[in-house]
């Protein structure tokens, strides 16, 4: 059978009932995210993946990072055993669906990391912090060495608790994200430092540092310049400036709020009728945000940056996943090897129980 309609799709997906669980991110496009059981940032995400106990299938709207830590949490050992030995599949749309930054930090790049840094300093002194923005690997890297996953909702919180751990942190793989929120920290900036995947970082400097940053970015946010934000809000004075972190520092410095896209989500709703907005995030949310705020005024931090990945979250290919479940001719499901799981899993609930 071919689902070529919404009204196909729907009726399929009603006979499915609570066996199914649809998860949308908020950067994919809206004429998917309408089509979506549940939606949410990664932690949000994360979370319900997690918490889930009645269904048989999930369906991820995301990207492939995303996809590899529903599989993860929700094939757990316990969680199979519970099911009879049972493995929900998790199945993303597009299988071409990935993410720049976690591309950035291989597994080959962070043991290299690891082994110069061990030239340089004790690694025992220091605990590994990803953003969940990273490959199952990297998060199974770090719960081997006790480590934690992060995302930008929590990320004050984690790595307020990383320092109540060990003295260092490696914070892996977006810089800007680690960055603005050891500064939110109070860290001084001569404490920061960037590793760099081939120069390295001066010995002294990595001495002295309680963050060792990767040389990692998402490239959409990465896009949102501080001479753009200026000029912006010197044209329009009256409107707040809010923004992801993980844009650069010079940005996040001179907005008036930064936050996770559920933070930022919050901010547009409880906004009085006529406040103005510039925002630096992703296009897909900002347009959307637009929308369904007409009382509010809303315009992106310069030219609009849609992450073309989630953009790959199509309806048809929405379709394309259920059709698969519904012939069950499943091809393109997402298993994490269960020895990187069972590591990633580590950290992955070291985050969940901070919140």
């Amino acid at each position: 059978m071919e689902i070529k309609t919404v009204e196909e799709f729907q009726k399929i997906r009603a006979s499915w009932g609570e066996k199914l669980l649809i998860l949308g991110h908020y950067y994919i496009p809206d004429e998917t995210i309408l089509l979506t059981d549940r939606q949410g940032d990664s932690l949000a995400l994360s979370q319900f993946a997690a918490a889930n106990e009645t269904c048989d299938a999930i369906i991820f709207c995301g990207v492939h990072f995303m996809a590899e830590t529903a599989d993860i949490l929700a094939n757990s050992l316990e969680k199979v055993a519970k099911r009879g030995g049972k493995r929900i599949p998790v199945l993303l749309p597009n299988m071409k669906s990935g993410c720049p930054m976690a591309d950035m930090a291989t597994m080959a790049e962070v043991d290299d990391c690891w082994r110069r840094l061990g030239e340089i300093i004790d690694t025992e002194e220091i605990l590994p912090v990803t953003y969940v923005n990273s490959s199952a690997s990297v998060k199974a890297f770090c719960g081997r060495h006790n480590g934690v996953v992060c995302t930008s909702g929590n990320a004050r919180r984690v790595l307020d608790w990383a320092l109540t751990q060990k003295p260092r942190i490696l914070f892996l793989p977006d810089q800007h994200l680690g960055r603005n929120t050891a500064i939110e920290m109070g860290i001084p900036r001569e404490e920061i430092v960037m590793w760099e995947k081939v120069a390295g970082a001066p010995a002294d400097a990595v001495r002295n540092a309680k963050i060792i940053l990767w040389e990692g970015c998402c490239p959409v946010h990465n896009k949102m310049e501080a001479g753009v934000a200026e000029s912006l809000q010197r044209e329009k004075p009256e409107a707040r400036l809010i923004v992801h972190p993980e844009c650069e520092q010079e940005v996040v410095a001179q907005s008036h709020s930064a936050g996770s896209t559920a933070f930022i989500i919050k901010e547009i709703q409880n906004a009085q009728s006529g406040d103005a907005f510039i925002v630096g995030t992703e296009s897909h949310l900002v347009d959307r945000l637009a929308t369904e705020h007409p009382e509010l005024e809303i315009q992106h931090l310069g030219e609009p940056h849609p992450c073309e990945d989630m953009g790959l979250n199509t309806p048809e290919y929405l379709f394309y996943a259920l059709e698969q479940l519904e012939n069950g001719t499943l091809k393109n499901v997402i298993t994490v090897p269960d020895e990187i799981a069972a590591d990633a899993r580590i950290a992955l609930e070291n985050m969940l129980k901070l919140g």
